[in-house]
């Protein structure tokens, strides 16, 4: 699957955004990526996280981690795509954890996938569950990279498409100096968007 299919699938099904978005690393931005609207259509969570799951595969993996929200369903996907299991990592009182009884064995090899990775933060903060663990992280993966290489990983990265998409610290945004509405907030995470 290349990144103009990817494009194109993101495209058709109403993903790509337009308009003023806040994102969960706090940034502006306007131009947003709603994978939950691709991801909703199982064959079209099917064929991405397959896709994925081939650029993840890069050794022996034992599990697939993703965090809530938005990386549950991609991250099941890839999951499926690899033959492995899928977990995942959700904030109880501002804190990334795993509950549910969901479990990472030191010595298991984790693949972290996000449905879209800006800052990183939320697959940093996964990581560093697994490694608390005493497993590894073999990789991450993601559905749109708009890190522009910015994420500082500490493992390689997986993604199906890079999306050059600006980001604005709020002083700086022109949206908000343009005088227009405030930005929207359409992610998971409370007060923020992805």
């Amino acid at each position: 699957m290349t990144p103009e299919e990817v494009t194109a699938v993101l495209e058709q099904t109403g993903a790509l955004l337009k308009g003023h978005f806040l994102l969960s690393s706090g940034l502006h931005s306007d131009r947003y990526v709603q994978c939950a609207l691709a991801l909703s259509q199982t064959g079209v969570a099917m064929f991405l996280g397959g896709a994925l799951a081939r650029r993840c595969a890069t050794g022996h993996v034992d599990l697939v981690a993703g965090p809530a929200l938005g990386g549950i369903v991609i991250a099941h996907e890839t999951a499926r795509g690899l033959g492995v299991p899928c977990i995942f990592a959700e904030r109880a009182d501002g804190v990334m954890t795993f509950r549910r009884g969901f479990r990472v064995e030191p010595g298991q090899r984790v693949v972290i996938v996000e449905d879209v990775i800006t800052t990183g933060k939320s697959v940093r903060e996964v990581a560093a569950l697994v490694l608390a663990a005493g497993a590894e992280v073999a990789g991450f993966g993601c559905i749109a990279d708009r890190s522009r290489g910015g994420a500082a990983l500490p493992a390689p990265m997986a993604a199906l498409v890079a999306l050059d998409f600006q980001a604005y610290e709020p002083a700086a945004c022109p949206l908000c100096r343009a005088g227009g509405p405030p930005p929207v907030k359409p992610g998971s995470r409370p007060g923020a968007g992805s």
